[in-house]
């Protein structure tokens, strides 16, 4: 297949399938998801995705009927449908079928698993993005992984119609993260990130990244820095599942980073390399 959908074990073709109405993930976007890459059969870094959409379904009360051993065995019979050998890998878990109300359904309404997969590659590292910003004014539990990301639409929206690619958040002037990123800086040879405190998504890229820089020898800060900061860091790093480790060249026009070129691509190519042994 070169597309697929998947829910509640029907599959077919992306375009072709439907969903209740009622699944409450249409009224209240009242669910959990993750996405990440597959390349020659494997998925990358699957356990840490799915001990987040654990994490994040416990905070939001959902009791998910499967154990993470049989929601990876139905993603890899799904990814094995696929005809790409680099594949986008979507998947959320939403609170149940039920008539519209705001409490939760009755006991023992089963929630519903969502699949969606296509073909799909990492970022290329070699891209240096343009960056605009917004004032993060999004609800006070950004590290659970939620469907209700209206606030990230706009954002990602303003960065597309102003012909940027991401657009970094704030709340006053401390840089939170991004629309659909993390973000980071470099200061002085120090890896510096936003703490995984409940105004970030704890991402799984960004772990990846700070172990690795420990591995390389370099120092990491996990504190919060402001816009400033960030507009007068010697690098500008994005990070997600399918940016992997992306560097940033411009803030509304302005240029950014460019002064630590070394540092960051050594930190890119042994990134790289992880993810190319890991889908080996």
């Amino acid at each position: 297949m070169k597309t697929l959908g998947y829910y509640n074990g029907k599959f077919g073709p992306l375009e072709e399938m439907t969903v209740p109405m009622n699944d409450r993930v249409c009224y209240f976007g009242d669910g959990v998801y993750e996405a990440t890459l597959a390349k020659n059969g494997k998925i990358f870094a699957l356990k840490e995705h799915l001990d987040r959409f654990f994490n994040s379904a416990g905070l939001l009360k959902i009791e998910i009927p499967y154990t993470k051993e049989e929601i990876a065995e139905i993603l890899y019979d799904c990814l094995a449908k696929m005809d790409d050998n680099e594949i986008f890998i979507y998947w959320q878990m939403t609170r149940g079928t039920a008539p519209r109300q705001h409490q939760f359904p009755a006991a023992g309404t089963k929630p519903n698993l969502w699949i969606f997969m296509k073909p799909g590659k990492h970022g290329d590292p070699d891209k240096r993005l343009k960056l605009t910003d917004m004032e993060d004014t999004r609800f006070l539990h950004c590290n659970i992984k939620t469907l209700n990301l209206l606030p990230n639409v706009m954002a990602a929206e303003k960065a597309e119609a102003l012909g940027y690619h991401e657009c970094v958040f704030h709340r006053g002037d401390v840089v939170t993260e991004c629309a659909h990123s993390n973000v980071h800086i470099i200061k002085d040879g120090v890896f510096k990130s936003h703490p995984t405190d409940h105004y970030i998504l704890p991402g799984i890229t960004r772990a990846h990244l700070i172990q690795i820089c420990k591995e390389i020898g370099i120092p990491v800060d996990e504190t919060p820095f402001t816009m400033q900061e960030l507009m007068d860091a010697d690098e500008v790093i994005v990070s997600s599942a399918t940016k992997l480790c992306a560097i940033a060249c411009e803030m509304n026009g302005t240029p950014i980073g460019g002064k630590a070129q070394e540092l960051v691509l050594k930190l890119q190519k042994a990134y790289l390399e992880k993810y190319e042994n890991d889908t080996k």
